[in-house]
């Protein structure tokens, strides 16, 4: 089991040693600013959950915002693929591709994220968000590099 995937582990069931240092920053400021859990994990899948709250998640017409989508769906790709992740290792998105299949007010959304495509350097994710009764709300996409060596340092 990887470190990272070993912490994540820890995280959720609330063992995590006070104090202790994480090999990532875990939970990231935006899951604290939008207000999402990680729930479950394991090697190259994980999933993320939030209570949507128009008072801070609405968009111009009063739905959630779709950035929102994004931000969860990103969240647990890139979750899912820092438990793939060897010593020294980091990585980046090379895209995000959403397609929205119907509007969200408030809501109990649930990110899961898996791997379609692992490679050496490329891999390909796909991120379900559905909703409490769990219709599908939108369908994301993404490709992650992993970086090694002197691309990886300070990320």
């Amino acid at each position: 089991m990887s470190p990272i995937l070993k912490a994540l582990k820890m995280v959720i069931d609330g063992t995590l040693p006070e104090g202790a240092k994480l090999p990532m920053m875990y939970p990231p400021p935006i899951a604290r600013t939008l207000g999402f859990d990680l729930v479950e994990v394991d090697e190259g899948c994980a999933t993320i959950e939030m209570k949507t709250a128009l008072e801070r998640h609405a968009n111009p017409m009063g739905t959630l915002h779709g950035g929102v989508l994004c931000d969860i769906a990103d969240a647990a790709i890139g979750t899912a693929h820092s438990t793939t992740l060897g010593e020294g290792e980091s990585f980046t998105s090379v895209d995000l591709k959403i397609n929205f299949f119907r509007p969200v007010w408030t809501a109990k959304l649930r990110a899961s994220a898996s791997p379609v495509q692992k490679g050496k350097t490329l891999s390909y994710y796909e991120c379900q968000i559905t909703d409490e009764n769990k219709k599908l709300v939108a369908l994301v996409t993404s490709t992650v590099m992993t970086l090694r060596g002197d691309a990886a340092k300070g990320r």
